[in-house]
């Protein structure tokens, strides 16, 4: 076996190479995320059409059946009540004013609660309020380093024959 820089396993590789190979890992591995995603982003707007399409099919099904309900009506009031049958497709008629009147209400009040939910208002308020947090966010303290200048030479020569 051997790593993905092509040394093998076991053996001591210098920080830059384990960095570099952790970076060639983690490139590849936020590649293979983004593919993932793509794929279930492609596969849903599939099903979403699909299902849209079935729906659109079946809307076209009913609205092409609703004369045959209005018949159907019409034919059971005379029935029913024996009256004329002007006056039965009359009130098949005002039954399917009555339902589309309930219908446009339902989709009125929806409309009117759309138009003040403001929800891309909220998502873009709520984006302000979490970056104007992360500009206040300040770093974790970290010790004070002497300057460059301030260390003595005898500390950056014991350093440099540690490193090599």
């Amino acid at each position: 076996m051997s790593a993905p820089d092509g040394s093998p396993v076991g053996a001591e590789r210098s920080i830059g190479q384990l960095f570099a190979s952790a970076t060639t890992e983690l490139s590849a591995l936020v590649h293979d995320e983004i593919a993932l995603a793509k794929a279930q982003l492609k596969q849903d707007v599939k099903r979403g059409a699909v299902s849209g399409g079935a729906f659109s099919v079946a809307g076209a099904v009913l609205l092409f059946s609703l004369p045959m309900l209005n018949f159907a009506l019409a034919y059971g009031i005379r029935t029913w009540s024996g009256w004329n049958l002007a006056v039965c497709f009359l009130l098949s008629f005002a039954a399917n004013v009555l339902v589309a009147g309930f219908l446009g209400l339902i989709g009125v009040v929806f409309a009117k609660k759309a138009k003040k939910g403001k929800g891309p208002q909220k998502v873009a308020a709520s984006m302000k309020q979490t970056a104007g947090v992360l500009q206040l966010a300040k770093p974790h303290p970290r010790p004070e380093t002497p300057a460059l200048e301030d260390r003595t030479p005898a500390a950056i020569e014991a350093v440099a024959r540690s490193s090599s």
